[in-house]
């Protein structure tokens, strides 16, 4: 169990770096990408769950990891949020994600690419 969730984790800070290229090199697909969050039943409750197997991954592999209780925690909120986001209406999802694409312009999500780059290398690097 803890090997599929140190690689589903690898595998969670190659999503991480991959998203901080997109916003990097194509930030307006970014912002669309970020506005069809909860924009239809599927996208909203695959995304939600989805971003629970990272999550579980983090609490399960936490004891190993070179960070335990930034991964528990992290995971932790993950999950906790995302059982939140179960009832929270869709329409509701729907609506601050666009207002958060309103907010971010495609200059910002390059200014921010950095980040997302350096989370996804310092989760891989936790792990391995």
């Amino acid at each position: 169990m803890t090997t599929l969730a140190k690689y589903t984790i690898i595998l969670f800070g190659i999503f991480f770096i991959s998203v901080g290229l997109l916003m990097l090199l194509n930030p307006k697909k970014a912002r669309a990408i970020l506005r069809k969050a909860g924009s239809t039943n599927f996208i909203n409750y695959a995304e939600i769950t989805i971003r629970m197997i990272p999550a579980a991954a983090l609490v399960i592999y936490s004891s190993l990891s070179k960070f335990p209780e930034i991964f528990k925690w992290v995971g932790s909120f993950m999950i906790f949020t995302s059982l939140v986001l179960y009832f929270v209406p869709k329409q509701l999802h729907h609506n601050f994600s666009n207002k958060a694409a309103d907010i971010l312009k495609p200059i910002y999500f390059q200014f921010i690419s950095p980040f997302a780059f350096a989370i996804g290398v310092a989760i891989i690097y936790s792990v391995t």
